[in-house]
Parts: C-alpha cells; sequence; structure tokens
C-alpha cells in the first residue's frame, strides 16, 4: 500500500514535466521532421545537406566556425579564469563583472559592436589606415563572426571555469612542484586535468551556442554562408519551408551529437543547451 502511494506520489511530481517535454520539445520536433519530408524531394531532403553543395559547404562552414569559437574561447576563458580565481586584487570583482557584461547583449547587438570595431567605418580600419595607407575590413567575414561568437562565449565559459577552479585542490600543485614539475608541467599534469570536466562542459555549451547562433550572423550577413542564415534563406526567400525544416532538423541532430559525446568524456557533466 505505501509502495503504491509512492509510485503515485512519483508520478504526481513527474506528470507536469512529461507535459512540458511533450509539448515543447517531443511534439514540435516530430512536427518539424514530418514537414522536413513533405517537399518535393521527400525525406530525401534530409540526406540534401551532404548531396547539395552549397548545403554541405554552409554544414562544413558552421561547424568549422563552431570548432574555432569553442577552441579560442577555452584559451582565453581557461587562463583568465584561473587566474581571476586564484589571484586577489583589488578590482578582481569589477573585471568580472566586465568580463560577463556580455550576457546581457543579444546577438544583434554583439554584431553591431563588431561592425563599430571592424567594419568600414570601425576603429580597426582607421588604424590600420593611418599605419599603412589601407584600410582592413573583416566584420562581414568569418572572421568577423568569429570574433562574436568568441566575444559571446566567453563570459558563459569563463564562470564556469572559475567555479571548477575554486574545487582545484592546492595539495595537488604543492606536491608536483616538491616533486621538481616545472610550472608548465604542472598545468599539463595537475590544472588541466582537473579543470578537464569543465572544459568539456563549457566547451560543448559553446560549440552548441555558435552552431545556431542566428542574431550576430544576421548583422554580419553581407559574406556569410552558414547553416542558420541558409535556413531562413530557405524559410523567407525561396519560401521552401520543407528544405527549411529539413535543414534545422540536421542542425539539431548535429548539435544534440556533440552534447551527448561532450557528457559522455565528461562523465555526465555536461548540461544541455537551451
Amino acid at each position: 500500500m505505501a509502495l503504491r502511494r509512492e509510485n503515485s506520489l512519483l508520478i504526481a511530481l513527474l506528470l507536469p514535466a512529461g507535459i512540458f517535454f511533450c509539448a515543447f520539445f517531443l511534439l514540435p520536433l516530430v512536427r518539424l521532421f514530418l514537414i522536413g519530408g513533405e517537399g518535393k524531394l521527400g525525406y530525401a531532403a534530409y540526406a540534401a545537406i551532404v548531396t547539395d553543395r552549397n548545403y554541405f559547404r554552409s554544414l562544413v562552414s558552421t561547424l568549422v566556425l563552431a570548432a574555432g569559437t569553442t577552441v579560442i574561447t577555452l584559451i582565453i576563458s581557461g587562463i583568465a579564469g584561473v587566474f581571476l580565481q586564484r589571484h586577489s586584487f583589488r578590482g578582481n570583482a569589477v573585471l568580472v563583472s566586465m568580463l560577463t557584461f556580455p550576457l546581457a547583449f543579444p546577438g544583434v547587438v554583439i554584431g553591431f559592436m563588431v561592425i563599430m570595431l571592424a567594419g568600414r567605418q570601425g576603429l580597426i580600419g582607421d588604424i590600420t589606415l593611418a599605419l599603412t595607407g589601407e584600410k582592413l575590413v573583416f566584420a562581414y567575414s568569418m572572421a568577423g563572426l568569429l570574433m562574436g561568437y568568441v566575444y559571446f562565449s566567453i563570459p558563459r565559459t569563463i564562470l564556469t571555469v572559475m567555479a571548477a577552479a575554486e574545487k582545484l585542490d592546492p595539495k595537488l600543485e604543492e606536491a608536483a612542484r616538491s616533486l621538481g614539475a616545472s610550472p608548465w608541467r604542472v598545468v599539463l599534469d595537475v590544472i588541466i586535468p582537473g579543470l578537464k570536466p569543465a572544459f568539456l562542459a563549457a566547451g560543448a555549451i559553446c560549440f552548441a551556442t555558435a552552431v545556431g547562433a542566428f542574431g550576430t550572423a544576421f548583422t554580419l550577413a553581407t559574406r556569410i554562408n552558414v547553416l542558420p542564415m541558409v535556413i531562413y534563406t530557405e524559410f523567407t526567400l525561396q519560401a521552401n519551408m520543407a528544405m527549411a525544416a529539413a535543414l534545422s532538423f540536421v542542425l539539431g541532430a548535429v548539435t544534440w551529437i556533440v552534447l551527448a559525446i561532450a557528457r559522455q568524456f565528461a562523465g555526465g557533466t555536461v548540461a544541455a543547451a537551451g
């Protein structure tokens, strides 16, 4: 009797979560998959991302851009996060607040900031024009998009690294130094392995966010061919809802696979991206 009561209570507690999961995730995902097969290509539209040169090129560009964003973000956030956690100085809290401030900016605002920095009227162009006689403009290319993605990825990553660095046991580093390990060996053999779960978790979220980011790419879309922009073009300009749905489903599947792999290697510490 008591066991039945506990099971009923468990079902009652899980029912709201189950309803939410079905209504806002499972059913829309199934509907998206079905729409992807309603076009003139049928369900072969899901293979078009590999067989069609333009779609495949946009997928590769998206994945390479996301991977580059992840690597650069982890390097910057790893060094800065450990340093800020280990060293207390006047202005430390202010510096951390400034590094995490981009969390308040939507992608479109970040895109405009990249334009003001590396656009046709940007600060970098004015400086290079004064120094070399030629204006350097890269805001509307993959380099500009990479800059924007790294900018909004650092705040999320650096907070994760700082939280993980706080839990590192300093005695392990002291033991390594007492055994004659150089500073670089301490970093490679103690600090990085200790931060591995945090790096995997933050890296997976960073990668997933960069793969699906749209606002920044839309602002800088002059010479950018990433998959979110292709999906937008198919849906709005081409009125090809089936292909847009198929590409969206594939993009979501690729992101889910990356998160699942990262979760496996991190031992279940990777949170799903929203």
